[in-house]
């Protein structure tokens, strides 16, 4: 587990190196063309401001997104104490606490560390889960932080969202930009950027939020698992899942990473590319190594 944890730190530094890359990359190739070379370095120190700022920013704007509200424990009694019980049993610092008003059971983790995390959950996984099984869910969701998988799934939201931005830029500038002359108005270089970069977008996008790999999701089952001493609680969740699970009212596919359960519409494309394993897998392997635990 230890190696798992070490290895989200580094993850969390090539991911940055290869957002900036990326947009450095296609910001000298946009430099070239307009015989500029000052737009490279601008989009450099652009791009580097911007992977600093998502690294403060990103769990506020994941919260926003959701329609997350923050609770006190007089808010919600009974869910406050499930975390605050797991955060004293695993000797981690207190996250704040959140709840998202949707009948869709789910819960999700960010922040950049154990002492600047969030989690959250819905009513709708309030509401369905007996005790034991809420917090086998708060378990996995706490084991995110401790692993420090959030760190890594809030640079990749802010680098999905990014690169959704930068193909938005090039698409205007392919129609509405000014060019250096007249001629370049009929060239098919622009035109050539612009549609590289909207293939590529979403290409990229689904394989960063794949680098928040399925065995992140393992092993917070496994911590789950070890911090409750109770594999079958988790199991049970899952099970309800299967029936009552649907897609979430605020949906995005920048942040679905985040959730314990894939909160978008199911669809062949999010079948194929999902950054979650199929929940009779993560059944099954908590039930064959129930003893281990």
């Amino acid at each position: 587990m230890y190696k798992s944890i070490a290895a989200n730190k580094r993850n969390t530094i090539l991911i940055m190196a290869l957002f900036v890359g990326i947009i450095s990359a296609i910001g000298w190739v946009v430099s070239y063309y307009y015989g500029n070379p000052n737009i490279t370095y601008f989009v450099i120190v652009g791009a580097g401001l911007y992977a600093l700022l998502q690294y403060f920013i990103a769990d506020k704007l994941t919260v926003a997104m959701t329609g997350a509200r923050q609770i006190e424990k007089r808010d919600n009694p009974r869910f406050y104490r499930v975390v605050e019980n797991l955060a004293i049993t695993t000797g981690s610092p207190m996250p704040k606490v959140y709840v998202i008003e949707d009948s869709a059971p789910n819960a999700f983790a960010t922040g950049r560390d154990p002492n600047h995390s969030i989690v959250a959950a819905t009513t709708g996984l309030i509401d369905a889960m007996n005790d034991n099984e809420l917090e086998a869910v708060m378990a996995h969701e706490m084991g995110h932080v401790a692993n420090y998988d959030i760190r890594v799934g809030m640079i990749t939201f802010g680098l999905v969202s990014a690169i959704g931005f930068l193909s938005d830029i090039i698409l205007r500038m392919m129609f509405y930009g000014n060019h250096r002359d007249s001629d370049n108005n009929s060239s098919p270089v622009i035109m050539i950027i612009g549609i590289i970069a909207l293939i590529l977008a979403p290409i990229i996008a689904v394989i960063v939020q794949m680098a928040v790999s399925r065995q992140r999701e393992y092993l917070a089952d496994a911590t789950s698992a070890m911090t409750t001493r109770n594999p079958e609680s988790l199991a049970s969740a899952l099970e309800k899942l299967k029936t009552l699970g649907r897609p979430m009212k605020r949906q995005s596919t920048a942040s679905a990473h985040l959730f314990f359960l894939d909160p978008l519409k199911p669809g062949f494309f999010s079948k194929l590319f999902s950054t979650h394993p199929p929940l009779e897998d993560r059944i099954k392997r908590l039930r064959e190594n129930e003893g281990k635990f």
